[in-house]
């Protein structure tokens, strides 16, 4: 598989993230696309195809402790109603799925993979990653996730 895919999301995701939350850093691979703010990269927003040919976009903690992760995932929790509205009932949280045991968490959906690779399917998920940072990150910077 190729990065082009996943740099298209990258473009178009930085556009469509409000200037307000400051500077994106992605880092990409031919797998997935991973959106953070600052230096903490243990806390992001990420789009990836998983093992099972389907695709996850959403918010991920992956810090080594479980405490930590499921602290961080609770004060989203904490404020559902801020963000339930806009992300809709799709967005789950739990734990990672392909996990193979790691202490990951996150809030994310589980769709189809993208039927194409094209522009349009990259749009489509850097709109919908667009839509966790907006919804999340004010949320996850007020709780001091």
């Amino acid at each position: 598989m190729s990065t082009e895919f996943f740099e298209q999301v990258a473009d178009a995701v930085v556009g469509f993230v409000p200037a307000e939350l400051g500077a994106v850093s992605t880092r990409i691979s031919s797998i997935n696309i991973k959106v953070w703010f600052g230096d903490e990269t243990r806390e992001h927003y990420e789009a990836q195809f998983l093992r099972d040919g389907t695709f996850e976009v959403g918010f991920h903690a992956e810090h080594r402790a479980v405490e930590r992760n499921e602290a961080v995932v609770d004060t989203l929790l904490g404020n559902e109603r801020s963000w339930r509205r806009q992300l809709g009932t799709v967005a789950v949280a739990g734990e990672f799925p392909d996990s193979d045991g790691w202490p990951w968490r996150r809030i994310s959906e589980i769709r189809p993979s993208p039927r194409g690779r094209d522009v349009e399917a990259a749009l489509d998920v850097a709109e919908r990653l667009a839509a966790y940072v907006e919804a999340l990150e004010p949320v996850r910077r007020r709780g001091g996730a």
